[in-house]
């Protein structure tokens, strides 16, 4: 028998050996990563199961019940008739509307916020401490910036009726401050009780007053921030290249500047419509309690009313559910039509 086969077939027998002992160590050393960090999540998991998963289930079920924490009902299954008598509701269709008509502001928010975005983007020095200056009403926002807010808006001592009046008077044009958010009136006329236009009902009022403050917020906000990031992502060869065929300012930010923007201002869009018509119940419960007769209320605080104050349980989650549908809906519309437009 040749000596070097042999040595030959123990080396190779020996290398083979050392795979499979090296490959069942790294599959012990995966199981091993596999369950560390499935013990790190554990804790993550089970709180979304316990706070979010089971509540959020837990709502879809008691939506078919009458459920009322005040007991003055016997507790049953009522199958659909939440909803039924949700869609027969008139007062859910006249907050239906207070939470669309909030959702004029969306529009002028989103291109201050590109405005803003393209003067902070300048090279010049100090910019930094604009661009925080401009952030800081992000910091404030929450309950002292509505308080802030509605003193602003105090017809009698408010600082903005006092310029208004001060404005009027010197160049006498007769013009009083509105009543602001005592004042049901609004900028499209629409009836305070039923979903209808009422030339009386022009002018400015208490939506107007929460819309305007939103807008202020906002465009400073975290969607300038977005903008900002976009612009200085912006390829620079695709501007001087504009630049170099003659392009203008407009045109270069027409044809070369907005549509590198599209996924930006696409994310902008859908997450600013989600939250309009989740929003509304702080500005609600913290300037007007809803009021006056009812114009600042908007789905969400309606079923905060519905489920906390009235403790009508079944039929807030039954609100809540259509309130979840209706943002599903409108999410996947504007998912279907802003894809079109934009380029990846």
């Amino acid at each position: 028998m040749n000596p070097n086969y042999s040595q030959n077939a123990d080396t190779t027998s020996t290398t083979g050996v050392t795979a499979i002992l090296s490959r069942i160590m790294r599959v012990k050393a995966r199981k091993t990563q596999l369950l560390s960090a499935l013990g790190f999540l554990t804790p993550n998991f089970i709180g979304f199961l316990i706070f979010t998963a089971g509540p959020v289930l837990f709502s879809l079920v008691i939506a078919f019940s009458n459920w009322n924490l005040q007991r003055t009902v016997t507790f049953q299954w009522v199958g659909f008739d939440n909803f039924v008598h949700l869609f027969h509701d008139q007062q859910f269709w006249v907050y239906m509307v207070n939470t669309g008509y909030f959702l004029i502001g969306i529009p002028v928010s989103i291109a201050g916020s590109l405005a803003l975005a393209i003067l902070l983007n300048q090279n010049l020095k100090g910019m930094t401490i604009y661009r925080t200056l401009f952030y800081l009403p992000s910091f404030t926002a929450g309950v002292a910036l509505m308080i802030l807010w509605k003193n602003l808006y105090n017809p009698e001592f408010g600082p903005i009726n006092a310029v208004i009046e001060e404005v009027s008077r010197v160049l006498q044009l007769g013009i009083h401050g509105p009543q602001w958010l005592i004042s049901t009136r609004n900028l499209l006329g629409i009836d305070v009780e039923q979903v209808r236009l009422v030339i009386q009902q022009w002018g400015l009022g208490a939506r107007d007053a929460i819309i305007i403050m939103g807008i202020w917020t906002a465009i400073g906000g975290s969607n300038m921030l977005l903008y900002i990031a976009a612009l200085t992502n912006l390829p620079e060869e695709l501007v001087e290249a504009a630049q170099l065929d003659g392009a203008g300012k407009w045109q270069v930010f027409k044809n070369v500047t907005w549509p590198q923007l599209a996924p930006t201002t696409f994310f902008i869009v859908v997450m600013s419509f989600i939250g309009g018509l989740q929003g509304g119940f702080e500005q609600a419960r913290v300037m007007t309690n809803g009021g006056p007769a009812g114009t600042t209320t908007t789905i969400s605080y309606y079923i905060y009313t519905k489920a906390f104050e009235q403790f009508q349980i079944g039929y807030a989650s039954a609100v809540s559910w259509v309130l979840f549908a209706i943002i599903f809906a409108i999410t996947l519309v504007n998912w279907k039509l802003g894809n079109k437009e934009v380029s990846y």
